[in-house]
């Protein structure tokens, strides 16, 4: 593109292009659809997995007959083993055992977790 040109288009205000402000408003509006979309996926996978943790852990302590200091001990090796991640202190794997408690059937999570974020089902378990 000649210099002359590419000075003119810098020198134009972005509402005098033709379709540009509904062009930009189109895609904010993609670009934030898809970052509550990927949020979303985001979550049902923890929430799954924190499920899926609760439900080894109670599958554990009934099986094999572990008490609840096993907990404390996953707790300070989980986070041992993953420290950029939060989440696995002994009072989250509770809530995540409480949680695999309260729901057993691991179709019913998949179907809670679309409309229940893991955040709302921790305020559940402290109430009770």
């Amino acid at each position: 593109m000649p210099q002359d040109r590419k000075s003119d288009l810098s020198k134009t205000r972005a509402s005098d292009i033709l379709g540009y402000d509904d062009l930009l408003l189109e895609l904010k509006t993609k670009i934030s659809n898809a970052q509550l979309r990927a949020a979303l996926a985001v979550n049902k996978e923890l929430t799954l997995l924190y499920w899926q943790i609760g439900r080894d852990i109670l599958q554990r302590q009934q099986q094999q007959g572990w008490g609840a200091k096993v907990i404390n001990r996953l707790a300070a090796d989980l986070q041992k083993a993953f420290p950029e991640m939060k989440g696995f202190s002994r009072t989250n794997l509770m809530y995540m055992r409480a949680f695999a408690e309260a729901y057993p059937e691991e179709q019913i999570v998949q179907q809670l977790v679309r409309q229940i974020p893991w955040g709302h089902n921790v305020r559940i378990f402290r109430c009770c």
